[in-house]
């Protein structure tokens, strides 16, 4: 009897997580829907000669944020279009770019992505061993063609370097008309991503933060005593958009982003997180004219930088309950390690597989 009444509670806790994972696709679907008519609402009025919205009342006016994506081009890359053609899934998918320096670091990233039954991704084979090593293991897989300004750095290139040429990757991705969650491959993916993204903005982004104040931003007070009266100054601050886990639509802001940060790591020696901050948050000003994109930053629970793991949630009983949808391990340099423990944590169940990380580097 008591085997019973257990089963039947076993049966109902399944039955109700798999009504939750519909009803948040569902959820997703109805705001991408939502999106999509405010945007042809906003595209209907323009040129005409009246105003195609008076203001409501106080409190009652809200600006659209959705950008209208562009006309596909797949002249661009007709070979491209006919892989992402098979591979994505309501014209989106994960893209990753990886050379043989991280591939034992790539296999952990899609074994990780298989077992949680994401179908949508694609790696960037940066070398012909790459190339391979993924066809070997059943892993979707492009070869751009022959790049020397590319290949150069493809080949040997080390994290940064690599890291930089995604701004200049997927730009075709986008003219092609595709949405893409770009990932590095030092991500373990314990849920479904597309059932988690807003995708109201043209750059939906992880944070490097630690905190409510400093991924979502906060009013500093900057003190200078000389000035007596004035001496308080109000500035506003937030922690960097982390460059390696985004999500971008196809629209004009967002490719003028990515030739802005391309073109800026092909003139400066400059690290491409920074580059791609910088073009995001610094506003128009005399001698410069800013980006006109608009960005969301992601929720710091659900898409989980290793700092707020090691030195947040492993310690704390109610948050190490929650799992995430992924975790970067981005603020440690022994980045297998501390992937495996994360997979033995939230995957295997081991509940000390985190706890001899000190919570930084050593």
């Amino acid at each position: 009897m008591v085997g019973s009444v257990a089963c039947e509670s076993s049966d109902k806790v399944t039955s109700l997580k798999s009504q939750l994972v519909s009803l948040e696709r569902k959820n997703a679907e109805l705001k991408s829907q939502i999106n999509e008519l405010s945007m042809k609402l906003q595209l209907a009025g323009q040129g005409k000669n009246e105003s195609l919205y008076k203001a409501g009342p106080f409190g009652t006016v809200k600006a659209l944020r959705t950008n209208p994506t562009i006309i596909p081009d797949e002249s661009v890359n007709p070979r491209l279009a006919k892989i992402l053609e098979e591979v994505a899934v309501k014209k989106e998918l994960i893209v990753a770019l990886a050379n043989s320096n991280v591939r034992e670091m790539l296999e952990v990233w899609f074994t990780n992505i298989k077992r949680v039954g994401i179908p949508n991704y694609l790696v960037v084979a940066l070398d012909d061993n790459i190339e391979s090593f993924c066809k070997s293991n059943g892993v979707p897989v492009y070869r751009r063609d022959p790049d020397e300004d590319v290949d150069s750095i493809a080949k040997t290139g080390g994290n940064h370097a690599v890291s930089g040429l995604k701004f200049h990757v997927l730009r075709e991705f986008l003219q092609l008309g595709y949405s893409i969650l770009l990932s590095d491959i030092d991500i373990i993916f314990l849920r479904n991503p597309f059932d988690h993204l807003y995708r109201d903005s043209d750059v939906e982004s992880m944070s490097d933060g630690h905190t409510n104040m400093t991924a979502y931003g906060f009013n500093d007070v900057f003190d200078e005593p000389s000035m007596g009266w004035a001496r308080y100054v109000h500035t506003m601050r937030i922690w960097v958009y982390n460059s390696g886990f985004f999500y971008i639509r196809p629209t004009i802001p967002a490719i003028e982003l990515l030739d802005r940060v391309a073109g800026r790591l092909s003139r400066e020696k400059a690290w491409d997180q920074a580059v791609f901050n910088e073009e995001l948050f610094i506003p128009s000003h005399p001698g410069y004219e800013g980006l006109h994109a608009s960005r969301r930053t992601m929720d710091m629970y659900v898409f989980m930088n290793s700092k707020v793991l090691f030195k947040t949630v492993r310690k704390d009983a109610r948050l190490s309950k929650l799992k995430p949808v992924i975790v970067h391990s981005n603020y440690h340099p022994d980045k297998l390690d501390r992937m495996k423990a994360i997979i033995e944590f939230y995957v295997n169940g081991k509940q000390n597989a985190l706890q001899h990380f000190p919570d930084g580097s050593e």
